[in-house]
Parts: C-alpha cells; sequence; structure tokens
C-alpha cells in the first residue's frame, strides 16, 4: 500500500476506535461509607460540622464520641469521614494516585503524619492490625517526588508508645503505613484534607491512656485530676515533642519507565528488558561523563566517538549512534550529567516507538523537571589532570499558586587529560518552565545549551604497534587540533487531559548543532618502515538541523472484563545536514618518538567536497496494553515510517560542480507483541517478538536502492522483586538477526556498489539487579554472555565477531551510608568493572583488546544539607582499551576527584 493511501486509512481506523470504545471507568471504586458528627446526632446532610475517618482497628467498634477535626492541629478546615473499604480488585497503574511528599508534625495528642497529594478523594483503604503493628495499604497510589523518583518515609521512636513509623511503596500500585505500637496497637486516625492530601493522626502514650477510659466509662466515673495530661509545645518552659525523621528514596530502584511504552508503566508489566540508572548512582559514581552510566548495565559497553567529542553506545552487540533525550532522538551530542535525572537503557529493538534504530536497543536520557517546593543545589568538584567543574541546580515555583514552576540546570567544566596536548572545556545550561494552564492542561518549555571547546583525538591506531608506546601518546599536532561544539535544543509540550481515561500529548523538539574541526591531523595507518605513522589533514564546518513532532493519544477503556490502554501516535520529523568533507595529505610522525611541529598544507588538494542531506519522515504508531487478567497482560504495537532521504555533494576544486547526487525513499512496518505472566505478585514471567529497521541507503550496481536492514529479536526474561519491592532482578535470554546488511558487490567490476546480502547474529543472556538491601546499603550490578557474529556475508569470514562487542561483561557496585550513632551520615562505596577481550577489527586480523577488570571506590559523609565526597576510579592503575572503528582509545588511569556540594 502506497504512503498517500496508509496514512489517512489508518487514522481513520484509530479516530473508529476512539469513537467506539468511549472512555470510561477502568475500574469501580468500593462503596465508603460516611458517618457525619451532628450536633442532634442526625445525619444530615446540610450539617456545618466537619467529618473525620476513625479507624482504630481490623474490626470498626459502634462509635460514641467523635472528636471535631478542630481538636487536632493541622490547617484542613473541613474533612470527610471514611471507613475501612473491602479490598479493591487490581488497580491499573494509569489510575495509581502520585503521593509527592511525607511530612510529620508534632500535635497536642501526639504525632500528625502528612501525605500530600492533590487527589486525596481518590484514595482506597484497606487497614487491619497484626500483633502491636496498626497497617493500612493504599492500593492505588504510589510515593513519587515530583521529580519521578520514587521514595520512601522513615521515622523512629518518634513519640512515646510507638517505635517506629514507615511509609512505603509495598508494590507497583501500593503504598503501606505501617505503624508499630510498644506493646500495644496504636491508635490511628486518618483525615481527608482538601488542601493537603490524606493526614494520619497518631496519638502518643499519654493521649492513648487518656482516650482509652472514655470509650469504657461515663463522665461521671472519672475522677478529676487522674488523667493524665499531654505536653504542650509552648515556649514558656515546655519541651517539644523530639521527632527523629528520616525520609529516603529508594535510591537504586525505579519502580516505572516510560521508554519501552511512552506511557508510565512498572518494569514488571514490561515484556522486554529495561534497566533504569537513577540519579543517586550518577552521584555515588561521580559519573562526569553521562555515558558512564551504562556501565552498570548488562549487554552495554562504551565504544568512542568523533574525535572523543562522543561515545557511543554497543548494545547486545550493536553500535548505537543515536540516543534519546525525553523521547526524542538526541543524535550521540553532548548530555551533561547534571541535566539528567534517569537514565532508562531498553534492549532490543525499539523501532516499533522510536523508528529508526539498530536491533540492540536505545538509551533515554530523562532530564530533570520543576519541582513544586523551593529547591537549591551547588556543588564544586576538583579531580586530577587539572579537571574542575562547578554545577547548580534551582528549582521551585515563580507564582504563589504554584501554576507556574521553573528549574535551572546549568555548569561548567575546565578539564585536563592523561592523553599529551589534550584539553578543553565544557559549559551547559538548561531551564525549564512548567505552567498550568488548567487543572487538565499542562505546558512545558524546555531549552539546553551546550558548547564544548576542546582537543581533537583520534586515539591510536588498531596495530600491535599500538600496544607498545604509552597510553598517553597523542599522534596529531598541538598546534592544531582543535575541535569546537555548539547546540541548541528547544521542546515544547502540551499534555492535556479530557477525561481520566482520555489524554492527548503534543510534543515538538528543535535541535541546531554546528562545528569546526578547525584543519586537525589524524593518523592514518602505520608505514612499511613499521615506525612511520601516516597522517591527513582533515578539516571543514557542519551543522545539523533537525525538528520533530509527536502527537499522542491516549485512552483507557475495557471490553467487558479486560482493560485496555491504547497509544495512537503521529510523528513528523525533518533533518538537514551539512559539512565540509576536506582532506589532504600531511606529514608523518613516528610513533614511538614523535616530533611535533612539522608544516602543514594550506589547501587541500585531496578531497574538497561540500555535502549536504534532508531527511524527512512520516510515522504512526498503534499500542495497546492490554491487562487480560490481573495477572496476565498483553502488550501489542505497530509502527510504519515513510522515509525519504536526498543527498548531494559538490567538488569546491571543481568551482561547485556536482559531484553525486542520492535519492533513496523507504518503507518499513515494525511491529511488536509480548506477553507477561505473574504466577506470584513479586515474579513476572515474560516473552516478545520485536522488529526494528534502519534504512541502507545505499545503490546496487544497477541503480536500484536497497531494501532497509531489518532486526529481528525474540526475548524471554524473568522479573523478580524482594524485599518489598525494594530490589529488584532481570534474566533475559535473547536472539536478534539482522538481515539486509549492505556488503560490498562481489562482482569485481562492481567494488563500488553494494548489494543487501549480509547478515549478523546475536545471541546472549543477561542477568540485571539493583536496588535496597536494608536501610542506607544499595546495590546494583549485572552480568551479560553475548555472542556477536557475521552469519553471512560476500567478503567478511562468516564467524567473525563483530567489532568492540565483548563476549562477557559484569558490573558490581555497592554502597552504604551509615544510619545512627556518631558516624552517621559517613558512608563508603565500591564497584568493579569487568569486560571482556574485543576484536578491534573486521574481518578479524588478530588485533584484540584484551580483557580488564576496573576498580573503583568512594567515601562520602552527609551532615544536614551538606555533602563531601572522594571517589577514586581506576583504583589499580589497569590499562584498558575502547575500540572506536581504526583506531584503538586508552581509558583513564588512576585518578581521583573530590566534590563538596550543599542544597536546600
Amino acid at each position: 500500500m502506497k504512503s498517500k493511501q496508509f496514512v489517512p486509512s489508518l487514522l481513520l481506523t484509530g479516530l473508529i476506535i476512539m469513537l467506539v470504545t468511549s472512555p470510561t471507568r477502568s475500574e469501580e471504586i468500593p462503596s465508603i461509607r460516611v458517618y457525619k458528627n451532628t450536633t442532634s446526632g442526625e445525619a444530615d446532610a446540610s450539617s456545618s460540622q466537619s467529618t473525620h475517618l476513625i479507624t482504630k482497628r481490623e474490626t470498626v467498634e459502634p462509635i460514641r464520641q467523635i472528636r471535631l477535626v478542630s481538636q487536632i492541629e493541622h490547617p484542613a478546615q473541613s474533612a470527610r469521614m471514611l471507613v475501612q473499604s473491602p479490598t479493591p480488585p487490581n488497580i491499573p497503574a494509569s489510575e495509581v494516585v502520585q503521593v509527592t511528599s511525607v511530612k510529620a508534625n508534632p500535635t497536642a495528642k501526639g504525632l500528625e503524619i502528612i501525605l500530600q497529594t492533590t487527589k486525596g478523594e481518590q484514595l482506597q483503604l484497606v487497614n487491619r492490625t497484626a500483633g502491636s503493628n496498626f497497617i493500612i495499604d493504599i492500593p492505588n497510589a504510589q510515593l513519587r517526588l515530583a521529580s519521578g523518583e520514587a521514595f520512601t518515609f522513615r521515622s523512629e521512636k518518634p513519640i512515646a508508645g510507638v517505635t517506629q513509623i514507615t511509609v512505603t511503596n509495598f508494590d507497583a500500585n501500593t503504598i503501606r503505613v505501617t505503624v508499630i505500637g510498644e506493646g500495644s496497637v496504636p491508635t490511628v486516625e486518618l483525615f481527608d484534607s482538601p488542601n493537603e492530601g490524606l493526614i494520619f493522626s497518631v496519638a502518643g502514650a499519654a493521649s492513648s491512656a487518656q482516650q482509652q477510659p472514655q470509650t469504657q466509662t461515663t463522665p461521671e466515673q472519672q475522677k478529676p485530676g487522674n488523667q493524665a495530661q499531654p505536653t504542650q509545645p509552648s515556649a514558656s518552659g515546655d519541651q517539644p515533642i523530639e521527632l527523629v525523621v528520616t525520609g529516603e528514596q529508594d535510591e537504586y530502584s525505579v519502580p516505572n519507565a516510560t521508554t519501552a511504552t511512552k506511557t508510565d508503566t512498572p518494569l514488571r508489566d514490561i515484556p522486554q528488558s529495561i534497566q533504569v540508572i537513577p540519579q543517586q548512582v550518577i552521584k555515588d559514581q561521580q559519573i562526569t561523563r553521562i555515558t558512564d552510566a551504562a556501565r552498570n548495565v548488562s549487554g552495554v559497553s562504551l565504544q568512542g566517538g568523533y574525535g572523543a567529542n562522543t561515545d557511543n553506545y554497543v548494545i547486545r552487540g550493536f553500535k548505537q549512534y543515536n540516543s534519546l533525550r525525553n523521547g526524542f532522538q538526541a543524535g550521540d551530542n553532548y548530555i551533561d550529567p547534571n541535566s539528567v535525572e534517569r537514565v532508562e537503557v531498553l534492549k532490543g529493538p525499539a523501532s516499533v516507538l522510536y523508528g529508526q534504530f539498530e536491533p540492540g536497543g536505545v538509551v533515554n536520557y530523562v532530564t530533570k523537571q520543576p519541582l513544586a517546593t523551593p529547591y537549591y543545589a551547588s556543588e564544586f568538584t576538583v579531580g586530577s589532570y587539572s579537571d574542575y567543574k562547578s554545577s547548580i541546580d534551582i528549582s521551585g515555583p515563580l507564582t504563589p499558586d504554584q501554576k507556574l514552576l521553573y528549574r535551572l540546570n546549568a555548569s561548567y567544566e575546565n578539564f585536563g587529560s592523561f592523553i599529551d596536548f589534550v584539553h578543553g572545556q565544557y559549559f551547559s545550561i538548561s531551564p525549564v518552565l512548567s505552567y498550568k494552564i488548567s487543572d487538565n492542561t499542562n505546558l512545558t518549555l524546555e531549552y539546553e545549551h551546550t558548547a564544548q571547546n576542546r582537543t581533537f583525538y583520534d586515539g591510536l591506531l588498531s596495530i600491535p604497534q599500538s600496544f607498545q608506546v604509552p597510553i598517553s601518546r597523542f599522534l596529531g599536532e598541538p598546534s592544531a587540533d582543535k575541535f569546537n561544539v555548539d547546540s541548541n535544543a528547544f521542546y515544547l509540550t502540551l499534555d492535556h487531559t479530557f477525561s481520566e481515561n482520555l489524554r492527548l500529548r503534543t510534543a515538538f523538539s528543535a535541535y541546531f548543532t554546528t562545528s569546526d574541526n578547525n584543519n586537525v591531523v589524524r593518523p592514518d595507518s602505520l608505514e612499511a618502515n613499521g615506525q612511520t605513522v601516516s597522517r591527513t589533514l582533515a578539516g571543514g564546518a557542519g551543522s545539523n538541523q533537525t525538528f520533530d513532532l509527536q502527537n499522542e493519544l491516549i485512552s483507557k477503556f475495557k471490553t467487558g472484563s479486560i482493560n485496555h490502554q491504547l497509544l495512537l501516535g503521529l510523528e513528523l520529523g525533518w533533518q538537514n545536514v551539512f559539512y565540509d568533507y576536506l582532506r589532504t595529505a600531511a606529514p608523518g610522525i613516528n610513533l614511538f618518538n614523535p616530533v611535533y611541529g612539522a608544516p602543514l598544507p594550506t589547501s587541500f588538494v585531496d578531497t574538497a567536497q561540500q555535502t549536504e542531506s534532508y531527511t524527512d519522515t512520516i510515522s504512526i504508531y498503534l499500542q495497546d496494553q492490554v491487562t487480560l487478567l490481573s495477572n496476565l497482560k498483553l502488550l501489542v504495537g505497530g509502527r510504519y515510517d515513510f522515509v525519504s532521504y536526498n543527498d548531494r555533494g559538490t567538488d569546491l576544486n571543481d568551482n561547485g560542480a556536482l559531484a553525486y547526487r542520492n535519492n533513496f525513499y523507504d518503507e518499513a512496518f515494525s511491529p511488536r507483541v509480548g506477553l507477561v505472566y505473574q504466577p506470584i505478585k513479586p515474579i513476572s514471567l515474560y516473552a516478545s517478538y520485536s522488529e526494528s529497521f534502519v534504512p541502507n541507503n545505499t545503490l546496487s550496481a544497477s541503480q536500484v536502492a536497497l531494501k532497509p536492514s531489518r532486526g529481528t529479536q525474540y526475548e524471554a526474561g524473568i522479573k523478580t522483586e524482594l524485599f518489598d519491592g525494594k530490589l529488584s532482578a532481570t534474566l533475559a535470554a535473547y536472539n536478534i538477526s539482522k538481515t539486509n546488511v549492505a556488503t560490498t558487490d562481489p562482482n569485481p567490476n562492481n567494488k563500488d556498489y553494494s548489494i543487501a546480502a549480509g547478515e549478523v547474529k546475536s545471541q546472549g543472556i543477561e542477568f540485571d539487579i539493583s536496588g535496597r538491601i536494608l536501610p542506607g546499603w544499595n546495590v546494583i550490578a549485572s552480568f551479560a554472555h553475548n555472542d556477536t557474529y557475521v552469519s553471512k556475508d560476500n567478503n567478511l569470514p562468516v564467524g567473525d565477531r563483530l567489532v568492540a562487542v565483548p563476549r562477557n561483561t559484569a558490573s558490581f557496585w555497592t554502597s552504604y551510608e551509615i544510619q545512627s550513632g556518631s558516624f552517621k551520615g559517613l558512608g563508603f562505596g565500591g564497584g568493579l568493572f569487568f569486560v571482556g577481550d574485543v576484536e578491534a577489527n573486521l574481518p578479524n586480523n588478530g588485533v584484540v583488546l584484551p580483557s580488564y577488570v576496573r576498580t573503583d571506590a568512594s567515601i562520602f559523609y552527609k551532615k544536614e544539607n551538606w555533602r563531601v565526597g572522594l571517589n577514586i576510579k581506576n583504583l589499580f592503575d589497569t590499562t584498558y582499551y575502547y575500540s572506536q572503528g581504526s583506531y584503538l582509545r586508552p581509558g583513564d588511569p588512576l585518578s581521583v576527584l573530590a566534590t563538596i556540594s550543599v542544597q536546600f
């Protein structure tokens, strides 16, 4: 079907689906009994008296005396009475209410715990007792900061008679409030405040002793003077109640992600491996280059990027040149870690939602968003090789009604290097504005500017002799190798909720990059004498302009007892890339005894071309997340892409004459289907099938454009949650085939053309685990075995391993912070990162990068709002290398980073 026919047909189909399946509530909220306290003793809807909830025991006793809300010290003016509801059915993740903060305040009676949310009236409650514990489950809510991170609340011995109060995410849909009494079940009352959320009033030992006789005896039997009086906080000498409260984040475990489905979905419900590196891991490991975060993920290794300006990922054996920023393609450009909230790594094909991606997977950088409460943070780092970096992160409301929020991240880094003559500086600033137009509409505007000015550095050649020279060896020219890159990105997102079952998201991005490599000298090959490296003078400017518009309609509905969450998307993209390709021979340099300062050519006599390309993309995609049963979930979707690519080159040495022109057009359908079965709540068994595509953009000898390269993956695995969801693990096995790989035409007369005959395969097994073992003790670890090889080709030997793909990788990082006592706030961390040997060239020619283990360590101390830390990277000064095409990139030797930060 042609694109002109297909797009209207698919749009019409999507609209029909939306009209037929008119939004209805996905689940019915159980009924809630209401008791009103009136002066006449009758339930009167017109009564001005407040109502409130009493949940004191598993079985609610007849109420003989109800206190007014005004007797509890909190700012709410009114509340309504709720009592224990029946156990609710399984709640879809889409209806889960966000509790953004938990606060503790002393009262005359004891303590109140406030669960802050704007949707308190939607919360469902189930309470019970177990021994001396009073437990309340809220099975349609999650503790999530405004930034999206999960957290927990814990208060140790807050008041007399109570040993501990915890508020935690029990699972992906449930908040559990646990009040542990000292020898007896505590007295707990619950109030619903429209301004604050849910308020739990916990009575202290004195208050409980006072209240118990009131429900057992008459006033006449009470003797004045025998009642214990609660301590009143005042300035007249009475001591206020002392609270020992810690609000701690589930630092290494993130329960939900958006990259796999474009909706906020629990990881355990996704039939594909996806790992999340939260901000706390980035901080603990003092990651100064965001790509280093991927060391913690199985099946992911790093490969050096162009001129050491960027890094690329190798995921499940396939090099990925493109990454995402909040779901938009961001190329391999520099991303400042200071602006990143978390890194999400989706394993396997991502074309079903994002289009042109290699089948190994994709990395999505989720950036920091504005907060509703004021937040100010600053950090300064000094490290080895003259590395200095400072950053700020500030956020909060700009208006009293908190409708207009802002966030500003900015950083500056000036660095040297262990590589001779390599140095540079980075600057980044990322402001974000969020405006709540109405209760149902939100507008977000983001801008990010980055500027880089650094030495251009290729590395060493992929030859055996490179292992014989110091890793500091520089093969360019110090006077010439300057590389400048400026980028500006704009993002505008409009999110509108028509009803609780129908939502529209429209997002636009505009990305502009300019670069100038200022005539750099690049090493080419080793000459016949075995010592001299031939070099090329390369130069020219470049630019990239990318525009992307995403429109997504999300609908929740039911067909009988089956719940659906339907995503219908339309994406339009346009990209223009322009650069000068200037090359000419330059004087060589001795690999073992380099002498710099050779005179360089003043013109480019070998190659002087100006190239320009245009890419237009239209994509439509449809996805359905189906809850067949509470423990059986189906994910099915597909995307159709229409890609038009045009490029041309002109010869600058021939007065701009046309050197070449190419036009390509591709259509591709990328499906995905997956099933998740949860035999018990903490276990998810899953299996999935998915495809990917990447245009070849090349011609055969008969001048026919090659069809896109296609990837096909089969994956199965198991996901589990331990310690009440605080620790999560994933075990996955996969098999990927990539076909239609463009290879050189075997006909000697057609060596300048290609045929789509190549094929590569990747198969392996991966294991990831992350989360909290005990309070203060966090861990993140991984292991992967991968076998990636050429399975079919005209020129490459079948069975050869792909470049930069280790057969085995593993990582382990753990940190512990002392929770109490004189050394409270002191913490330690340490990790091991193992990468197996990799082939440096294809065809494999015997140049193998040896396996290595890198050891990192850290020590830090936190006191109130201050933190100081010392991170040691490559503790044992291990020598190791990355592979980058025809180059080798030495890894950093032993280095130290000292950091001081403050937030308030």
